[in-house]
């Protein structure tokens, strides 16, 4: 009788282990496209069940109240936890999924027939690859292909949210779908001309100031105008670069050759999930096009020349290439992003972002290139509330590699308000930030925060090609100049024995509206960009403006 009552409970005990099991578990985040769930994206048909697929299983944060908690004191001047940033060890052991999820993921992802290639638990990522058929099978999808709504190709996506029969949730799965396929944020002098109906002579170019062939603007001529002549150059630092593809360092070799300079700081390029580190243009019409990556590391170099390192973070899906950035040793703690494109949920990297707030990282986004925010015309991520959004100006020099003259608004500059809808962050609230005069929402994050040239008067080498001349411009141009600029920033806190400034918008905000402003940054007062004009203090055309001669000293004083 006792046996038969034993094996009735294990029985029993067994069945319930499987119904836990069966409760298939839904993943946190969106991953259903608009365009597929409206019905605007016609279906075409099915993928191939054999098609191999790479995809990142993301884990949830174990406590995301608390580090909404610690961010806030942390970043509060106030507080006995102020600038005490986490190494990426501490923020897992603090607020990251535990070992046993970690380990329960890669289990999950092997009994479906996946193939691990990557991730760590200090990432909060299981990279995995596999068929089509395991894909369905394990997220209880249908993958389909749908002709897009505004572009002469197809899609493929899920037709349903995933699911898994884990006995927790995940965050999200990157690689789903190809709706959005990232675009470089930059913009040639000839391509403006042509969306404005304009012949290409009449684009306005103030390039006669730089120190370049044909009077261009080079990194440096961007040093001396916004930091001058002091002797910080970056040192002990170690900078970021998040691209969707990799380089020819043979181009940048080409541009200090051309333009007489010599670059001393070690650069390297790192897969974050197997993607091809190389790019390299080999036809009419390209193989691939490294024109934006290497002028991200010649704005970054010529900001900050002494530089510990370079890193360019390369990967095929934004949670592999940020997990990455969230997590190598040496920790990038100061990064540029001249990249846009548009996630099914725009909450997806938010665990990420704030986790580099914690660990004291800056990730800095260009705004854009097409002028005034929308849902057709939008430059993610560079609206989410924990990036420090850049927009474009029309700079002019004193002279050749000389001081800032003077500067506005570039005609193009992404900003407006987000139309993702994140909601307005708290230094954005401080009175004086949104009045009538900008036209901000008090409801939703506004953007940009700060700003810099981004005028068709550089010089880029690119593609084992000739080099160009006041041909390219774009945010793109600003946002590693910035990521560079808070280079400088860091080194002179190192210097005085404190740890990195972190992400800069409380900051600023904050000093913005009083008395030293005009002595922080350049206030763009002028010019226009879509909806929105420059005009005195902050705005959505260059947000603060450009950085002046006292903000350095007031971010490391």
């Amino acid at each position: 009788m006792r046996r038969s009552g034993i094996l009735f409970l294990t029985l029993a005990l067994g069945v319930s282990i499987l119904a836990v099991r069966a409760q298939a578990q839904s993943v946190r985040t969106r991953h259903v496209r608009e365009a597929v769930s409206s019905g605007e994206a016609q279906p075409v048909g099915r993928l191939a069940s054999g098609q191999i697929m790479n995809l990142n299983l993301v884990l949830p944060l174990s406590d995301p109240t608390g580090l909404k908690s610690f961010l806030s004191d942390v970043y509060d001047p106030s507080s006995s936890l102020f600038h005490k940033f986490l190494t990426p060890t501490e923020f897992t052991a603090k607020f990251g999924p535990s070992q046993a999820q970690y380990d329960a993921v890669v289990q999950f992802a092997v009994s479906n027939g996946f193939t691990v290639t990557g991730g760590s638990r200090d990432a909060m990522d299981v990279q995995v690859r596999g068929p089509v058929s395991a894909v369905e099978s394990a997220f209880h999808v249908h993958m389909a292909t749908y002709q897009h709504p505004a572009e002469s190709r197809e899609f493929y996506a899920p037709d349903n949210e995933p699911t898994t029969d884990l006995p927790f949730e995940l965050w999200h799965i990157s690689g789903l779908d190809n709706y959005s396929i990232p675009h470089r944020l930059l913009e040639s002098r000839s391509d403006y001309a042509a969306a404005h109906g304009m012949d290409v002579k009449d684009v306005v170019s103030h390039a006669t100031t730089g120190s370049g062939p044909s009077a261009s603007f080079l990194g440096s001529d961007m040093r001396a105008a916004y930091y001058g002549t002091g002797s910080l150059t970056g040192a002990g630092q170690n900078l970021g670069l998040f691209e969707f593809e990799g380089t020819d360092l043979a181009d940048l070799t080409t541009y200090y050759k051309n333009v007489k300079q010599t670059n001393n700081v070690p650069v390297s390029v790192i897969s974050t999930d197997g993607t091809s580190t190389s790019c390299v243009y080999t036809r009419a019409g390209g193989d691939c096009d490294d024109t934006e990556q290497t002028l991200d590391m010649t704005q970054a170099l010529g900001m900050a020349p002494g530089l510990s390192s370079l890193v360019m973070y390369v990967g095929s899906t934004d949670t592999a290439i940020i997990g990455a950035m969230t997590t190598h040793s040496p920790l990038p703690t100061t990064i540029g992003c001249s990249w846009g494109w548009t996630p099914a949920d725009p909450s997806t990297l938010d665990p990420y972002f704030e986790k580099m707030a914690a660990q004291g990282q800056n990730f800095f986004a260009a705004s854009g290139d097409s002028s005034t925010w929308s849902k057709r015309n939008e430059a993610w991520p560079a609206d989410d509330d924990y990036v420090v959004s850049v927009g474009g100006t029309d700079l002019i020099t004193a002279s050749a590699a000389g001081p800032w003259k003077s500067e506005t608004a570039w005609a193009d500059s992404g900003g407006g308000i987000s139309p993702d809808k994140i909601a307005v962050p708290s230094w954005q609230k401080l009175s004086g930030v949104i009045n009538s005069s900008n036209k901000g929402s008090t409801t939703y994050r506004n953007g940009p925060d700060v700003s810099a040239n981004a005028n068709f008067t550089f010089y880029t080498c690119a593609d084992q090609k000739a080099c160009q001349a006041n041909e390219y411009g774009g945010t793109s141009f600003a946002a590693p100049m910035w990521a560079a600029y808070i280079a400088l920033v860091n080194q002179q806190l190192a210097s005085q024995g404190k740890g990195t400034i972190g992400f800069i918008n409380p900051t600023i905000y904050a000093q913005n509206v009083t008395s030293v402003y005009d002595t922080d940054f350049h206030d763009i007062s002028s010019g226009k960009s879509g909806s929105y004009s420059a005009v005195t203090g902050y705005d959505l055309v260059t947000g603060w403006g450009s950085p002046n001669a006292g903000l350095l000293a007031a971010l490391a004083p």
